[in-house]
């Protein structure tokens, strides 16, 4: 089999063994990325091919260093890779390259992986469309006319075209479970705390986004995961580190999975989306699963008015550096920045106080559920050219990330989610679901979404590219 074709934990094992060496790998993948990332701009920050085959060789001559032992891995360009040029998808950072390794970058170095460039991401991470005005737009490879999503686009389509067999990303409103949906590959958003972020500024308020594995099956989203998680001494809200690999296919037999469908018809979805989810649902019901349509368990423009002070109080900190030079920032990133800069205090309070009623809430949800179904996405992938949505089924969008309101129940608690690939639509492009549980399920979610996806494969219908 072609190695680029090879599950993860195949590969992994294959380098372990001695089967394949690393060098084999990374010829394999540079092939591969020279034959398909002209056509989708997914992997940017290449390092030169003779230096990655030089490292490659190098780990074949000395010992194991870690699980992911001698394989190639291009990280999200919001993360600081040292030696590689690090942008965010910003103008302001175009020749920014970094002395030292952000903490997820060093992780995956001392678990042995190559890190061997950049995967592509929107400017400062911002929208579920990866374009920016340093390497330009990632393309869906199943159909290149159209978006791949993001902020994790670039990681994302790696993984459909087999240029990579992991890949990190980050999600804050569905940034890596949105491109999984639309590239149909696995993003597993961990429960919050479980992957530290990079130690740097405020360590206690702003928890909203987090790091996440994204793979080819739950099976490989578990050995990612294991490499990224744990404590951080200098993170004061960790989760303890709990290994999920080798993640085991559930027994679905008797699971109660509520389905939430479109909110009871507070989130606008496109025609066929909702029939392509059902799709997904009759798999855990033909697999023993017990389904229940759920009503809407909480208000949802009360959950999105916590959502956006919360995430414009969180985003306008992280920019504020950069005030004095917002006209060099794109048009979301001015709003984001103006909105968290003028929030008050007690309006940040009563926006945790919704956040909070919304847990306790969901908390008792899951007294009655195993795990609880939203679609992935509002929106079929759109056209590369176009921004953003403004309207859904005639539905006017009133913010550049409205359409993405379906993530805002998940992101709001930090709840542990898999996007999972449900399939194909009448046009040919894929879509997804989020499968979401309680605090702490991190292990059992991903359980089910193995048992799916031993019923489906999705992944293996790869893109004609």
């Amino acid at each position: 089999m072609d190695l680029t074709r090879r599950s993860a934990q195949t590969l992994l094992a294959d380098l372990s063994s001695g089967r394949v060496s690393a060098a084999e790998v990374m010829a394999a993948t540079l092939e591969r990325i020279a034959a398909v990332n002209g056509q989708v701009n997914a992997i940017v920050a290449l390092r030169d091919g003779d230096d990655l085959m030089a490292e490659a060789r190098r780990a074949d001559a000395g010992p194991p260093r870690g699980p992911l032992h001698g394989l190639p891995i291009a990280v999200k360009d919001l993360v600081n890779v040292a030696g590689i040029v690090s942008t965010q998808g910003s103008p302001l950072f175009r020749d920014h390259v970094p002395a030292a390794d952000d903490l997820l970058a060093a992780r995956l170095r001392a678990a042995g992986a190559i890190l061997i460039g950049k995967t592509n991401t929107p400017e400062f991470g911002l929208g579920s469309h990866t374009f920016n005005p340093v390497y330009g737009a990632t393309r869906n490879p199943y159909d290149p006319g159209q978006t791949c999503g993001g902020s994790s686009g670039g990681a994302a389509v790696s993984l459909a075209t087999g240029m990579l067999a992991l890949a990190d990303g980050s999600d804050m409103m569905g940034s890596l479970r949105n491109p999984a949906a639309w590239n149909n590959v696995y993003g597993f958003r961990p429960g919050w705390g479980r992957v530290p972020s990079e130690p740097a500024g405020d360590g206690y308020l702003h928890q909203l986004s987090t790091l996440g594995p994204m793979a080819r099956s739950p099976e490989d989203i578990g050995l990612l995961l294991d490499v990224m998680a744990g404590p951080d001494p200098r993170q004061p809200l960790a989760v303890p580190y709990q290994e999920v690999s080798p993640v085991q296919a559930a027994d679905l037999k008797g699971v109660r999975i509520g389905w939430l469908a479109d909110w009871g018809g507070a989130f606008p979805m496109e025609a066929g989306i909702l029939d392509q989810c059902q799709q997904a649902l009759s798999v855990f019901a033909d697999l023993g699963a017990e389904i229940e349509t759920v009503p809407p368990p909480f208000e949802a423009e009360r959950i999105w008015d916590s959502w956006i002070t919360l995430r414009s109080w969180s985003v306008a900190t992280g920019l504020q550096p950069l005030a004095d030079r917002k006209a060099a920032l794109k048009d979301s990133a001015q709003w984001e920045l103006a909105r968290g800069l003028a929030l008050s205090a007690m309006e940040v309070h009563h926006a945790s106080v919704a956040r909070s009623d919304w847990f306790r809430r969901a908390a008792a949800l899951f007294q009655d559920y195993d795990a609880l179904i939203l679609p992935a996405a509002q929106v079929w992938p759109f056209e590369v050219e176009l921004p953003y949505p403004t309207e859904i089924a005639g539905a006017a969008m009133d913010t550049y990330h409205r359409w993405m309101q379906v993530m805002t129940p998940v992101s709001l608690l930090g709840l542990p989610c898999l996007s999972m690939p449900a399939g194909f639509g009448m046009n040919g492009l894929p879509m997804g679901v989020q499968v979401f549980g309680p605090r702490d399920a991190d292990a059992q979610v991903l359980s089910i979404g193995a048992a799916y996806h031993a019923a489906t494969g999705w992944p293996q219908k790869r893109p004609a590219l």
